[in-house]
């Protein structure tokens, strides 16, 4: 992917990366739904809270990016404003910062 999100390929890969994660958030929805509804053994309460927890935090980063596509700022920092190498957003689609300020910031993403 080119570092540009506005040209014709990147337009594309945008498009692929909405339905991607649309398909996601819509699978992890489910999943909530399914964990949340699950009276199962009370001795695994404990994962099954952490399971939970993973699963709305993975729902807010899709949400997230969602938004940030929709909003046409997508791929770029939300600390410095500049373009997220297209590597790191292929392996973190959800990433809101460029490296450098992700570790000054130091949270996931």
């Amino acid at each position: 992917m080119g570092t540009d999100l506005h040209d014709a390929a990147s337009r594309g890969w945008l498009d692929e990366l909405r339905t991607n994660l649309t398909s996601e958030f819509e699978a992890q929805s489910t999943r909530l739904t399914q964990l949340t509804a699950d009276t199962g053994d009370p001795a695994q309460e404990h994962t099954r809270a952490a399971l939970i927890a993973a699963t709305r935090q993975s729902l807010e980063q899709i949400s997230g990016a969602l938004g940030r596509i929709d909003a046409g700022t997508y791929g770029r920092c939300a600390k410095c404003a500049k373009q997220i190498p297209g590597e790191r957003l292929q392996i973190l689609p959800h990433a809101r910062f460029c490296v450098p300020c992700q570790e000054k910031h130091g949270s996931a993403g």
